[in-house]
C-alpha cells in the first residue's frame, strides 16, 4: 500500500503537522507499506534543519529523520521555499527540493492520500 501525506502547517503553534507525522510514521511499521510526505505552504517549514525544543516537546525535524530512515520520501514544494526564503541547504539532508509537478506524479502513484 502507497501512501502519500500532505503537510500544509507549519511545524509548531498547531499541532496537525505533528499529527500528520505521527500518522504516517505509524504506517510506514508496515510490511509492504510505501510512504510519502510532502510538505506545501507553512508546512515547508517543518524540513528545517536545526529544530530546538523544549525538553519533553515534540521535535519535527527528529520526526521527519525517523521516517526518512523507514524509507520515506520527503518532498518540499519548491515555491512555497522561494516565497519564504528557504534555501535547499537549510533543508534535512533527508528531505529535498520538489514540485508541483512530483507532488501531481506521487497523487496519482497513490493508493491513499491524506492531507493535514
Amino acid at each position: 500500500m502507497k501512501y502519500l501525506v500532505i503537510l500544509n502547517d507549519p511545524p509548531y503553534g498547531t499541532e496537525r503537522s505533528y499529527n500528520g507525522l505521527r500518522l504516517a510514521s505509524s504506517m510506514a511499521k508496515a510490511e509492504a507499506t510505501y510512504v510519502s510526505v510532502f510538505l506545501i505552504g507553512d508546512g515547508v517549514g517543518c524540513a528545517v534543519v536545526g529544530q530546538t525544543t523544549p525538553y519533553g516537546y515534540y521535535n519535527i525535524e527528529r520526526m521527519l529523520k525517523t521516517l526518512a530512515i523507514k524509507g520515506a520520501k520527503i518532498g518540499v514544494c519548491g515555491s512555497c521555499m522561494d516565497a519564504r526564503g528557504l534555501k535547499a541547504e537549510s533543508l534535512l539532508e533527508s528531505a529535498r527540493r520538489s514540485s508541483m509537478e512530483e507532488l501531481a506524479a506521487w497523487t496519482q502513484d497513490a493508493d491513499k492520500i491524506l492531507v493535514f
